[in-house]
């Protein structure tokens, strides 16, 4: 690891002047110092944004719920704001690392990271979220679906910083659910799952989202699966053809950690469980 100057501002107006090409912001650090240790990244600024309290935040608005960039997992997990009607979101939170990564970890460093696994992602995407993205010049919504362009890069522009990630309000009769599966306890995925479904008063779904993990360049939408699913009502049939739908739509490739065709599996039963899950929470069984 080479030098390199440190600043820790105490304003986000501080730490945008401070970002330059050769600038990273440091949120957790989980992911970027080992980058910085493998010499993947050498920058000449590192600007920790870990003193600006702004940043640290998980708050009702207008539109939902506006959760602060440096929000750490482990405060996402135990949230009550999080668990009563973003239980997909609070179960990936729980699934990051040990607990002491949790404590280090903060959700904005896990979209802006990029990791084709990244465990909050995909409940994110099914939550219809998007994210806030800060520059000196103002501020601009992206939906985490767009956010992605591939492994380890985002749609984040030079000198903006990702600063919030807004969840619209949780419908009546709606429900979500996070389904993982990994080698040992605290590895990254090797395919990650996350389901919404809303019903009509009549039980039948008018909307849904799955997402997936791990099995493409980014996380994506199944979107046959969702609509697989929309104007129907529940059933073990219908729920596994959905999921037959999704493990078409994956686009897994064999690395270290599994191979392709293990992980299209898995993508089959993961959002059977997801889809499953979700219902329950939507007709309030969970």
């Amino acid at each position: 690891m080479r030098a390199f100057d440190f600043h820790a501002p105490r304003s986000l107006d501080e730490a945008l002047a401070l970002l330059t090409p050769k600038a990273v912001p440091l949120a957790g650090g989980t992911d970027l110092f080992l980058r910085m240790e493998r010499r993947q990244t050498q920058p000449d600024t590192v600007v920790d944004l870990k003193r600006i309290p702004a940043l640290d935040r998980i708050e009702p608005s207008d539109r939902g719920l506006r959760i602060g960039a440096l929000t750490l997992m482990e405060t996402l997990a135990a949230s009550s704001l999080i668990r009563n009607d973003y239980d997909a979101l609070a179960r990936s939170a729980r699934a990051v690392g040990s607990i002491q990564t949790r404590n280090r970890a903060t959700v904005g460093g896990n979209l802006a990271n990029a990791s084709p696994a990244a465990d909050t992602a995909t409940p994110l995407m099914a939550l219809g979220a998007v994210v806030e993205a800060t520059a000196a010049d103002g501020t601009r919504e992206v939906p985490v679906e767009r956010l992605f362009l591939g492994p380890g890069r985002t749609a984040l522009r030079d000198r903006e910083l990702l600063t919030a990630i807004l969840i619209p309000a949780m419908p009546a009769r709606a429900g979500s659910a996070f389904q993982r599966c990994v080698r040992t306890a605290m590895d990254i995925a090797v395919v990650n799952c996350a389901a919404f479904v809303r019903l009509g008063e009549d039980g039948v779904v008018v909307d849904a989202r799955i997402a997936l993990g791990a099995v493409g360049p980014t996380p994506l939408r199944a979107a046959s699966a969702e609509g697989r699913l929309k104007g129907q009502r529940f059933s073990p049939r219908m729920a596994e053809e959905a999921a037959e739908c999704a493990a078409d739509e994956a686009q897994p490739i064999d690395d270290v950690r599994a191979g392709a065709g293990y992980r299209r599996e898995m993508v089959r039963v993961l959002t059977r469980r997801a889809i499953e899950g979700a219902f329950q929470r939507a007709r309030g069984d969970a």
